[in-house]
């Protein structure tokens, strides 16, 4: 049977079924049980993802968990996204995660001492004084720092919160698009899955299939001690992981020319539009925060539209109605695969009129079925041959993807598909317990629940009800 009879044929419980509260009393109370979730996760000075399964500062999750925040404690907020980027390298990079030293070694991996960053990092920069990763994850940070700081203006002023973000933050976009530009045209590469957020997804398949996988032996996945092996990468994915992230270790974390195992010889390359389409929203949000301070936003507002039009160059694929990923190693060629990662470019202000309906056509299309089949945007391609809808990024349904494409619908106007996208959002994480993930076709949790990013996202939401049909500028929304 192919993938369109499979998805038609699929029998009546594949419908979404949840119970979510009604009224008033239900929107208050789902300020209190996300507000929970997020002091359950807190530790003094960050918020980790999950308790169990994530017990560490993780890059992305903090900047998305500080835009929660912001609606509890702008001061907790700020605080999120100063303790992440305390442990910025010199270089510039932002490790996508911050090791707490009081969780035990074997509670996580890669641990502190498969990365080596003290040592093994020293040529670039890492930090003596906390242990970190040495791989990066997608720039959302800028985003998040202005929309904390819109949350309470006073306070952050008078304690300098976007006066001391801002060169850290420079320095972040600065790396990214000097050192990590391997394609030579502009774009911002990954040098490994993880880097991407969306660990596991199906465009992955064919790069990492050039990877040799680290012995079995070599490693011990703690992962799969909470959570579903059915749900998890496999192992022979793991393996890969590892193989890769060791050999830029064993590389001293170098990026591009330079030889040994630096990223830019790396087997593993590849231009995301999802990781390109967020640089390109915080070079916005880098702008107000400079005429914040001061200073003129003019030159990153020029930049973030050529980066826009590279992008739109370099991985829009008219035929499928979306971006695609661009596997540098593999013959400098789009992978064929339809990922969520190919639909958040929809966020960018300055995206030509026609990219924009074609975005919304295949969001509403067989493919993604929003609105139809899902309420919450799946990972990848219903139709796909690798859709899975419970196994990692292969096609269940994340709350932060959500988030951003309904901010880029309204951003464009689709008020009403933004609005239905909303009440998905806030229905499906309170019915779940704020799930990790969900399967796009049931609603049902999967992976970990209290998880601090959906709860956080879903209070955004919450609290942030704009009118009907109204149009918000990325860059100036609060």
């Amino acid at each position: 049977m192919d993938r369109t009879a499979q998805l038609t044929a699929r029998p009546a419980q594949h419908e979404i079924a949840y119970d979510p509260p009604t009224g008033p009393q239900a929107t208050a109370s789902l300020h209190v049980r996300a507000a929970e979730v997020l002091e359950a996760n807190w530790t003094g000075t960050s918020t980790v993802p999950s308790r169990n399964l994530y017990p560490h500062q993780w890059s992305w999750d903090s900047a998305f968990i500080a835009i929660g925040l912001r609606h509890i404690s702008p001061l907790r907020a700020q605080t999120e996204l100063e303790t992440l980027l305390a442990a910025q390298w010199a270089d510039g990079r932002l490790p996508h995660i911050v090791f707490n030293p009081s969780v035990p070694l074997d509670a996580y991996f890669p641990s502190p001492d498969f990365w080596r960053s003290s040592t093994a990092g020293r040529a670039a920069g890492a930090p003596r004084t906390v242990q970190t990763s040495g791989i990066v994850q997608p720039p959302v940070h800028a985003l998040a720092a202005w929309l904390v700081h819109r949350a309470d203006p006073g306070l952050s002023r008078a304690r300098g919160f976007l006066a001391r973000l801002h060169p850290r933050l420079a320095a972040w976009h600065r790396y990214l698009l000097h050192r990590r530009d391997l394609g030579g045209a502009g774009l911002v590469s990954v040098v490994h899955p993880w880097e991407q957020g969306m660990d596991n997804s199906p465009c992955w398949d064919a790069p990492l299939a050039r990877i040799t996988p680290a012995p079995a032996r070599s490693f011990r996945r703690a992962d799969l001690d909470h959570g579903a092996p059915e749900d998890r990468p496999t192992d022979l994915d793991y393996g890969r992981y590892v193989r890769l992230a060791a050999d830029y270790r064993d590389g001293g974390y170098r990026d591009g020319a330079g030889g040994g195992h630096g990223a830019g010889e790396g087997e593993f390359a590849v231009e995301d539009p999802a990781f390109n389409a967020l640089l390109i929203a915080s070079e916005y949000a880098l702008a107000r925060i400079a005429e914040e301070l001061g200073a003129a936003g003019s030159a990153r507002r020029e930049r973030a539209e050529r980066l826009t039009a590279t992008l739109t160059e370099r991985l829009w694929d008219a035929e499928a109605g979306l971006f695609r990923c661009r596997d540098l190693r593999g013959g400098d060629t789009l992978v064929p695969e339809r990922s969520v990662s190919g639909l958040i470019p929809l966020l960018l202000p300055a995206l030509p009129r026609d990219i924009v309906a074609a975005l919304v056509r295949t969001l509403g299309g067989p493919h993604f079925s929003l609105g139809d089949r899902t309420r919450l945007v799946p990972s990848y391609d219903l139709l796909g041959e690798a859709f899975d809808p419970h196994r990692y990024w292969r096609g269940p349904a994340w709350f932060n993807t959500s988030w951003l494409l309904e901010r880029g619908l309204r951003a464009h106007g689709e008020g009403e598909r933004a609005d239905a996208l909303r009440e998905a959002v806030l229905d499906l994480a309170d019915a779940t317990g704020f799930a990790e993930y969900v399967d796009p076709y049931t609603g049902a949790a999967c992976g970990a629940t209290g998880f601090s990013w959906t709860a956080a996202l879903a209070l955004d939401l919450h609290h942030r009800r704009p009118a009907p049909r109204e149009r918000q500028e990325l860059d100036k929304s609060p």
